[in-house]
């Protein structure tokens, strides 16, 4: 791979909008409250899958992260987490019976900050949740750890639950960037952290990093750079940082003038892939990175890459479950969030029996460009003459009013459209969301695109 391919720097300046990440489509802003609870039901009763993705949502962190636009809880009374998860045994114990003759295959905490919870609290949702639910002997069991709050034995702890592979989020290790972003962290602690779980017996250890934050320079990013290789972590997931005050009160906690410029944002992005894929890790999709004998390398390399609201995943074919506060779902025909607000979660579970605020059900249109979307967001690449087979249609007369959106990247040479595939240039990867959108039915909706992070 030709890494320098990818910054031409009049193209990402061209094409340097705003615009979804497609974990989903239709994106969650189409999600409505007319989608009910007995719309779920339907959806879990007539979905063809009976294979299942757990996602748990933990909203408390001990402190607040400025650049965090995650719906999280900020509390330092960990109490509060035994009264959250009382409600969610709550949800856990009205949810597993609609999945009974589904096969667990994958479980994701999330949040917030899943290792708030102390070791009693961690076992008791692990045991519930095994209680609860049919769990294949082949579970990937994955958690999302904050390495500020933590004890080494955590490690330990996590892997004899069954936990399996442990994401960190580190983001930055420079001091000046950690105490505008109110993040100051041990690097030597986190590194010590990676080694132990290593030695326990995790076999997959991602960690988290942003690109843009305040202070950041060349020079001392290339330095997080270098530590992430020196702990030979397995996946790294590179984001782009998006600013957006208007809709993250804490963000204007971060001046204007501490943040990257766009040639300044662009020369992070550059080096990080350079400096990663140097070093030996494939580029997946638009923003992970992971080694070559990884499961997202093997599946991208295979075609089979998918992806999700947790980013890009192999286990495309499951459903997906999400329990606790704000978590989204992912059942057959159907997109459904949970209520947002911890009080109004805690209320819908007591008097609805359920927290599904607002959902949608998709149409066959949906589903048709959804599946285009995600071949081309995971794959860069289309089978028309599939498509037209799976779905019975001409796939260019299906989509005559779409196709002329991919003239400017055609015209570009940034994308093939034969009569059989359409193909996008391994120089677009960067590019690729601006290029989803020409199938995006929903986006002329959406002139005022501020909803939505920058592509770059």
């Amino acid at each position: 791979m030709k890494v320098s391919q990818f910054f031409d720097p009049q193209l990402l300046s061209k094409y340097n909008t705003s615009g979804p990440r497609y974990t989903s489509y239709p994106t969650a802003l189409e999600f409505h409250d007319d989608f009910k609870h007995d719309d779920f039901i339907h959806a879990v009763e007539s979905s063809p899958n009976r294979e299942l993705s757990l996602y748990v949502h933990i909203p408390f962190c001990h402190t607040l992260c400025y650049y965090c636009g995650c719906n999280k809880v900020i509390t330092r009374h960990r109490d509060k987490a035994d009264i959250y998860l009382d409600y969610l045994a709550q949800e856990i114990a009205l949810q597993a019976p609609l999945f009974t003759e589904y096969k667990v295959k994958q479980l994701h905490w999330g949040g917030g900050t899943p290792s708030f919870l102390t070791h009693k609290q961690i076992t008791t949702l692990v045991e519930l949740l095994k209680e609860k639910f049919d769990f294949s002997d082949e579970l990937e069991m994955s958690i999302e750890i904050d390495p500020r709050e933590i004890e080494m034995d955590l490690a330990e702890h996590l892997f004899s639950l069954g936990f399996n592979r442990l994401s960190l989020g580190v983001q930055d290790l420079d001091l000046k960037v950690q105490e505008a972003i109110n993040r100051v962290q041990s690097t030597e602690f986190i590194g010590d952290f990676i080694g132990h779980a290593k030695s326990v017996g995790f076999q997959s250890i991602n960690i988290d990093l942003i690109y843009g934050l305040p202070h950041q320079t060349l020079e001392n990013f290339k330095k997080t750079l270098d530590k992430a290789h020196e702990w030979d972590v397995d996946r790294i997931s590179l984001f782009s940082y998006a600013h957006i005050p208007s809709r993250f009160s804490s963000q204007r906690k971060l001046r204007d003038e501490w943040l990257p410029d766009v040639k300044l944002k662009f020369a992070l992005m550059k080096l990080s892939i350079e400096t990663l894929c140097d070093y030996g890790y494939d580029f997946i999709g638009m923003d992970h990175f992971a080694k070559p004998n990884d499961e997202l390398s093997i599946a991208q390399k295979n075609g089979t890459l998918h992806r999700n609201f947790q980013g890009y995943t192999t286990k495309g074919g499951c459903d997906l479950l999400g329990l606790g506060v704000s978590s989204i779902s992912s059942i057959g025909r159907s997109f459904a969030q949970n209520i947002k607000d911890l009080q109004s979660y805690y209320k819908a579970i007591e008097n609805q029996q359920h927290a599904l605020e607002r959902g949608v059900s998709l149409t066959d249109d949906d589903i048709l460009r959804g599946e285009v979307i995600r071949e081309l967001m995971c794959n860069l690449y289309v089978n028309k003459e599939k498509i037209n087979e799976k779905y019975g249609i001409s796939f260019d007369e299906y989509f005559a009013q779409d196709l002329p959106l991919l003239n400017t990247f055609i015209e570009d040479n940034l994308v093939e459209n034969s009569p059989t595939f359409i193909q996008i240039d391994p120089k677009a990867r960067l590019l690729v969301r601006n290029i989803c959108m020409s199938f995006d039915a929903y986006m002329k909706k959406h002139v005022n695109q501020q909803r939505f992070s920058r592509v770059i």
